[in-house]
Formats: structure tokens, C-alpha cells, sequence
């Protein structure tokens, strides 16, 4: 069954909403992290929508307690960036694959308001489905059993009882397993047409965003109704690819949605 989403009305003020997603920051990766760092300070959207892995990994939110270790400095001034942020706009994060334990310690640190996935966004007189994405994929078999365990609140209960140390190694392993694969250029599963068409129905929305299939585009679903099921593809984030990958989706209310791409923050 179509799971269904909860509602979030959009602010009567709102005029211009963002949304990015998969930028799986990391402090190996600084160009990226430093795009995305002038882009939160000079965004002009009214709301922030961070629709999944925004972090690279998440071992836990007792990570920014540990300054002292590299990972702990990089998620704390993560944090403060988006609580920075944060006083100008609401920022919304929804969890992806990567960072699914994120928790309310760091979103509460940082002023962000954690959404479920799916959920039902109403803004400009039309019904948004907003995703991660994954939980469509449904060709990826192995990726669906491995989400139903980890998505599982006693296996996230178990995992985070651990040291931290251990939950870092294990992340360390788990990265080295699938570098192989990211690099083999495998493809990886699209979303279901005929699902993304049944959530879209069961929760009365005319357009899906998502990410996490890093095959940023746009898709009609069903030109015959009105107005048209869509589904909207983010991009991922790679300051050091070429050309760069750094796109943000904008709505604007009145106008048709659009991609806007930034260019990386200058060096120096």
C-alpha cells in the first residue's frame, strides 16, 4: 500500500522554496562543503527542503560532541552552518540512505525540522510529494531488504548503544564496499513509474521530488490530467567534478520550477 504522507502547509509569506539533496558532504571533499557553505548563507528562498543525504555518513549525533576527532569538527561545523542559517529561514531535512541516523539531537542543535518520508507539501494552490527517493527503487532487491533492517527503530536503537569508535570503523567498511561499485559506474535502480504513479494518487499531489538516483530530470508521469503527474529528479553535489555538480530546484510561486546551478566557492 502507498504510504500516507503527512501534510506541510507552506507559510502564507513563502514565495520562493529550495530544495537540494545528496550532496553526502564530507571534510574529504571541502569544495563542496564550501559551495554548499555560501550557499546557505545567500540563499534567497523563503524555506529550505534538504531531501536526504546530506552527510556523506551519520554514525550518530554524539558525533559533534567529539570535537576533537576530524569527523566530530567537520559534523559540528555542519551544524553550524545550518544553524546559522537557520535564524533567516526554516530549513527541513527528510533522511536519505546515507544519514538516516540523524536524530533530534542534531536537528534541535541546529534549529532544523525534521520531516517524515513522504510527506505532502502544499504550496502555491498544488500538493508536492517531497522523497528521499530510495524507498522507491523497488528493482534494487538487495537495497530494500538492507533498508527495512536499518530503518528498523530496535536496529538503530542497537547500533547507536555502541562506542562511537566501532560505529566509525563499521561506516569505514561500509564505505570501502561500495567505492568498487560507485566506481565501476554501475547503474544503480530507478524509481518504479507505477509506484511513484500510486503514491502521487494516494496522496492527492500532481508532483513527486526526490533524489537519491543522482539522474537529475524531469519526467511526466501522466500528461493526460491536469495539471500533469510529475516526477522531479535532484542532482547530487560535486564541487570538483567537471563540469561541477551543484544544483538547487527552485519553486517560485507563479512560475513554472526551475534549476538553478551555482558555481563553487572561489578558493582562497
Amino acid at each position: 500500500m502507498p504510504p500516507m504522507a503527512p501534510v506541510e502547509t507552506a507559510r502564507p509569506h513563502w514565495r520562493t522554496l529550495d530544495f537540494i539533496s545528496d550532496l553526502h558532504l564530507q571534510a574529504s571533499q571541502p569544495a563542496t562543503f564550501a559551495a554548499w557553505q555560501r550557499y546557505m548563507a545567500s540563499t534567497p528562498a523563503d524555506a529550505l527542503f534538504i531531501l536526504g543525504d546530506l552527510f556523506e555518513v551519520w554514525v550518530g549525533d554524539d558525533i559533534t560532541r567529539a570535537p576533537g576527532d576530524p569527523d566530530g569538527a567537520f559534523a559540528l561545523q555542519c551544524q553550524q552552518v545550518i544553524h546559522a542559517t537557520s535564524a533567516r529561514l526554516p530549513v527541513y531535512f527528510m533522511h536519505g540512505n546515507r544519514d538516516f541516523l540523524l536524530g533530534d539531537d542534531f536537528a534541535k542543535g541546529c534549529c532544523m525540522t525534521l520531516l517524515t518520508d513522504p510527506t505532502v507539501l502544499e504550496f502555491d494552490g498544488q500538493r508536492w510529494l517531497l522523497s528521499h527517493g530510495d524507498e522507491l527503487c523497488l528493482d534494487d532487491v538487495d537495497y530494500q531488504q538492507f533498508r527495512q533492517q536499518v530503518r528498523n527503530p530496535a536496529w538503530q536503537q542497537a547500533i547507536l548503544a555502541k562506542p562511537l569508535a566501532e560505529r566509525q570503523a563499521l561506516a569505514r567498511v561500509l564505505r570501502a564496499q561500495s567505492q568498487p561499485r560507485n566506481a565501476s559506474g554501475v547503474s544503480y535502480a530507478d524509481v518504479d513509474t507505477l509506484e511513484a504513479r500510486a503514491w502521487l494518487q494516494a496522496n492527492g499531489a500532481s508532483t513527486l521530488i526526490h533524489g537519491h538516483t543522482h539522474l537529475p530530470k524531469d519526467h511526466v508521469l501522466d500528461g493526460s490530467r491536469q495539471p500533469a503527474w510529475r516526477r522531479l529528479v535532484l542532482s547530487d553535489w560535486d564541487a570538483a567534478a567537471q563540469p561541477p555538480r551543484l544544483e538547487v530546484l527552485r519553486l517560485q510561486a507563479g512560475h513554472a520550477p526551475r534549476r538553478v546551478a551555482l558555481a563553487p566557492a572561489a578558493e582562497g
